[in-house]
């Protein structure tokens, strides 16, 4: 439980200095939120938690083709709130996109050669 309480107070100050560091700087706010640092993280907790060089590397295969149905939000969002759409409508559009090409992604790739590990 105590390493739990940890991962998880390493995660959450992440987030946090993420937030901040956008307030100073739109730029390199996202600098920082689009390093691979949960990821990273994830892998590092996954590798002391299994030690299981298997499962870390279907986990990296599988975040890779994951991060590619989420970036069109990164282009939605933002398309929309330039052309008045209120942010919570915006940032649930795009979730919602994303959630759908998420579920393409699942259907789609193992129908075309890719293997993702469920």
């Amino acid at each position: 439980m105590l390493w739990l309480v940890i991962k998880s107070l390493i995660s959450g100050v992440l987030v946090g200095i993420v937030s901040e560091t956008a307030k100073r700087s739109a730029a390199l706010g996202a600098l920082v939120a689009s390093l691979p640092i949960v990821s990273v993280l994830g892998m590092v907790w996954l590798w002391q938690e299994t030690k299981d060089t298997n499962r870390l590397a279907d986990h990296a295969e599988a975040t890779f083709w994951f991060v590619l149905p989420s970036l069109p939000m990164f282009l939605l969002i933002p398309a929309l709130l330039r052309r008045g759409v209120g942010f919570w409508p915006s940032l649930m559009l795009g979730c919602v996109v994303t959630v759908g090409l998420y579920l393409a992604m699942t259907w789609l790739g193992p129908r075309v050669g890719l293997r993702l590990p469920f």
